[in-house]
C-alpha cells in the first residue's frame, strides 16, 4: 500500500498524506527504511502518520502523543504536541514500555539525531 500511495504522490498533486498505521507489522530493517520513504515524501507533501514505531516517530519534524482520558463515566480522546524533552521520554516508552530505562533513553535522543 505504501508503495502505491508514493507513486501516486510522485505522478498527482498531493498536499497531504495521511497514514493510520500504515506500518503495522513490520519492525527493524523494514521500519527504518519506511521511516525514510517517509522522510523523502515529506519534503512535498504534508505528511500525518499514526504510528507505534519509534523509528518511524523519530524522524517526524513534530510529535504528538494521542491517548484517552476516562473521566466522570465518559472517555475523551486527547492530543498533546509533545516538547523535545517529552519526545525523547514517548520515543523511550515505545521502545521499553512504561519503564523507561537509560538505554531506551540514549536510544531514542540517537533516533532523533539521525
Amino acid at each position: 500500500m505504501l508503495s502505491i500511495l508514493v507513486i501516486m504522490a510522485k505522478t498527482k498533486s498531493l498536499p497531504t498524506l495521511l497514514f493510520d498505521e500504515i506500518d503495522t507489522g513490520v519492525s527493524g530493517e523494514v521500519a527504518s527504511k519506511m521511516a525514510k520513504v517517509f522522510t523523502q515524501l515529506g519534503k512535498t507533501s504534508q505528511l500525518i502518520s499514526i504510528t507505534h514505531l519509534p523509528q518511524i516517530a523519530g524522524k517526524g519534524e513534530q510529535h504528538y502523543h494521542v491517548f484517552k482520558a476516562d473521566s466522570d463515566n465518559k472517555t475523551q480522546t486527547k492530543v498533546v504536541e509533545l516538547s523535545a524533552k517529552d519526545r525523547v521520554t514517548e520515543l523511550a516508552k515505545m521502545m521499553s514500555g512504561e519503564i523507561v530505562t537509560e538505554s531506551a533513553m540514549e536510544n531514542a535522543k540517537q533516533l532523533l539525531q539521525s
